[in-house]
């Protein structure tokens, strides 16, 4: 596989990102003081085309689907977390999502000051009168990855590639090497950590230093840092994997499916909770028995996957549904 074009991917990157923060700027303009009112905190830049992107794009489903007033802002460590939090309850805000595990405390001590807003956790596992936390199963899906990669490894290796070591995570590639061992208990999967969600070049070293390690699949769960990722999967002619939206798209020829998650639907759910005065603080979790957790085949490389690869993903993914295969101890 030849490498991208960097002039075409740099104006491709360039335009999305103008596109989604135009679409933010517009997102907070003032309106009327009686309208339902949605704000969401995000850890990183809505321009990833992964994780915080898919959260945009729950809060511009919940603008449409509920005539809501909106606004976001990236916050980058907990005394934002908390400064945001507290800002959007004082300024009236009905509902407030902040779209990470490290929103936890924030929204518990905000959440007791401002008993009548309510709070939504992403990856969480905290829960108050009005605190609702949103946990995602992705490993289940990443589990169906770890399948395909021990299936077509010609090493017997692959490689993942995080952010920042969070529990969230870690559970996703642990859901990968589960599946890996299903069909292969030998299977070797190295991880690397970068220590950031958005630096493209130590994403791009990273996945270099596992294709020399022998690493012909890579699975990567670091958000806008994934480009690195793809970039160097396209350059070696090794697949890749996207991870919490369908990324099939961002790297056609490398990236051989995405193990998504429908962020906006699980959104949309709990704000519908909030403006009908139904909201009650609990842990909800969302796997692929749910439908909100998926595994997407690219489909123009489909065709590259073997029948019977193909046919042990279905029979995994049944079996998940059905509780008869156990993704996590």
């Amino acid at each position: 596989m030849s490498p991208p074009s960097r002039p075409v991917a740099a104006l491709a990157l360039a335009v999305a990102i103008a596109a989604l923060t135009g679409a933010c700027q517009q997102s907070g303009s003032p309106g009327s003081p009686d309208a339902f009112k949605v704000a969401l905190l995000t850890p990183g830049p809505i321009s990833d085309g992964g994780w915080n992107a898919s959260a945009y794009d729950g809060l511009m489903l919940i603008k449409k689907q509920l005539a809501a007033e909106v606004s976001n802002v990236q916050t980058a460590n907990p005394a934002e977390f908390e400064q945001g939090f507290r800002d959007y309850a004082r300024q009236g805000y009905d509902l407030v999502i902040g779209h990470g595990f490290e929103y936890q405390d924030a929204a518990l001590k905000v959440g007791a000051e401002y008993p009548e807003t309510d709070f939504v956790v992403s990856s969480g596992s905290v829960f108050a009168k009005n605190v609702a936390s949103l946990t995602f199963h992705l490993d289940e899906a990443t589990y169906l990855a770890g399948i395909v990669a021990a299936s077509m490894s010609k090493t017997g290796k692959a490689g993942c590639v995080g952010g920042i070591k969070l529990p969230v995570i870690l559970s996703t590639f642990d859901g990968f090497v589960a599946g890996a061992k299903s069909v292969k208990p030998d299977f070797s999967v190295a991880t690397v950590y970068i220590g950031s969600f958005e630096d493209v070049a130590a994403a791009k070293a990273a996945t270099d230093a596992l294709v020399a390690q022998g690493a012909d699949f890579v699975l990567h769960n670091a958000d806008a840092a994934a480009l690195g990722v793809f970039q160097s999967a396209k350059e070696h002619g090794i697949y890749a994997f996207g991870t919490n939206r369908d990324q099939n798209d961002i790297a056609p020829e490398t990236v051989l499916a995405s193990a998504t998650i429908d962020i906006p639907r699980s959104f949309l759910q709990l704000a519908r909770e909030a403006k009908d005065h139904a909201f009650v603080g609990r842990v909800v979790a969302q796997g692929l028995a749910s439908g909100c957790v998926g595994f997407v085949w690219n489909q123009r490389l489909k065709d590259r996957v073997p029948p019977e690869v193909q046919a042990r993903v279905e029979q995994a993914d049944a079996g998940i549904r059905s509780g008869a295969v156990k993704v996590r101890p």
